[in-house]
């Protein structure tokens, strides 16, 4: 399972995995061995590595915990925060840029430190893989230092870590600084030391999101993204409208955040359906020589309506200084830069309506995602029921590093 990034927005995957978890048997396992995630997406899916109960359990835990969000259980709204934030990145401007006590971020995203360290339980994660339920968890962050993406992975002593341009996986094990990285949205929150090197957001410098999955060995991903530009039935439809006045702050941010949090993963699943096409043409034996390439199945979930429509109806139910900062930087509709507010709403009117559509777009796909889901449910029932005893034979073949995608 593969869960991209997108601040808010990824509230939307609690809704489609609320609809997975109604298409599998109630007493079933995790359905998916390997669960890489980014940014908000990490965080959803460590929580749901981590949870000692069944899939249904666990997201039924996650769905909880998105809908009793407020946007300062994620960052610090008060006017004392965001104007001593914004004080001390004027401060900056005399010391070359930099934090002189703490990197510097506009929010303070301490609160979400706090709720990750109160709601994952890490020491869960190398249970479930001693065990057999997990073979690998990733998480995606961003190196400030080497300008490279970088995936953190957790999982079974078979895994090798594997190099390829501007990316790479490295073993760790999880920490809350590891999600806290790949959440850091660049310029929002602030970078994190791990090591001898600052992190930022895992979407940033991404090229090959679905990547890390195959490199822990997965031939079948599941991928829920945050974004409606997929689905055919919008193309042609949009409708580009003379420009009232020239590109807001948050307009231009919103597109850099649409670049990082969005296009990376789409490209991606482009590239994955053109080399399914091309191995699909192929014989056996030809396929053999082509190793190690591989066809990947796939399943995709993506909003069915668009995310940044939703946001420009909600920023009223913001703070009253994030209010302020909002319209200060164009980021609502008159604006031009809902898209942008769409990753910071952390409020229950939009986290709802995200919650509800992801549960929708999931269901009007059940009978596509029944079908996918069936290997893995099949084979967590043979799990459940003890016939390959403590630990379950893996459903993929050891990564050799060497996967080229």
């Amino acid at each position: 399972m593969v869960l991209s990034g997108g601040g808010a927005r990824a509230a939307y995957q609690a809704g489609v995995l609320k609809a997975l978890a109604e298409l599998v048997p109630d007493e079933t396992p995790h359905p998916f061995q390997i669960i890489c995630g980014t940014s908000a997406g990490a965080v959803n899916a460590l929580l749901l590595a981590s949870h000692p109960g069944t899939f249904r359990e666990s997201v039924e835990r996650l769905c909880k915990l998105w809908l009793g969000l407020s946007v300062d259980d994620i960052y610090g709204s008060g006017w004392g925060s965001l104007l001593g934030n914004m004080l001390s990145i004027t401060l900056s401007l005399f010391n070359q840029g930099v934090g002189r006590q703490k990197p510097l971020a506009l929010l303070d995203n301490s609160p979400l430190r706090r709720l990750i360290e109160e709601v994952i339980e890490f020491d869960n994660i190398q249970r479930k893989i001693d065990e057999g339920q997990l073979r690998a968890v990733c998480v995606n962050a961003m190196s400030y230092s080497a300008g490279e993406s970088v995936s953190f992975f957790q999982g079974a002593d078979d895994l090798r870590e594997w190099r390829r341009f501007r990316r790479y996986g490295i073993r760790s094990r999880l920490t809350p600084d590891h999600l806290m990285a790949s959440a850091a949205i660049p310029t929002l929150f602030s970078t994190v030391k791990i090591g001898n090197e600052y992190y930022g957001d895992g979407a940033v410098r991404q090229m090959a999101p679905i990547s890390p999955a195959l490199h822990l060995g997965a031939n079948r991903v599941f991928v829920v993204g945050v974004s409606d530009n997929r689905s055919p039935v919008h193309w042609g439809k949009r409708k580009i409208k003379a420009p009232r006045h020239s590109p807001s702050i948050a307009q231009i941010a919103g597109q850099l955040f649409n670049a990082a949090f969005i296009d990376s993963l789409e490209g991606d699943l482009e590239h994955l359906d053109r080399v399914n096409q091309l191995l699909a043409s192929v014989s056996e034996k030809e396929l053999e020589e082509l190793s190690p390439l591989r066809p990947v199945d796939s399943a995709v979930i993506e909003p069915s309506q668009s995310l940044d429509r939703l946001a420009g109806r909600k920023v009223r139910y913001l703070p009253r200084s994030l209010r302020w900062l909002f319209r200060a930087t164009g980021a609502t509709t008159s604006g031009g830069g809902a898209s942008a507010a769409s990753y910071l709403l952390f409020e229950k009117p939009f986290i709802g309506e995200l919650v509800e559509l992801g549960y929708q777009d999931a269901m009007w796909e059940q009978e596509k995602l029944r079908q996918f889901l069936k290997p893995q449910v099949e084979f967590a029932e043979t799990e459940r029921r003890g016939l390959f005893g403590l630990k379950a034979k893996p459903t993929t073949e050891p990564a050799n590093g060497n996967t080229q995608i």
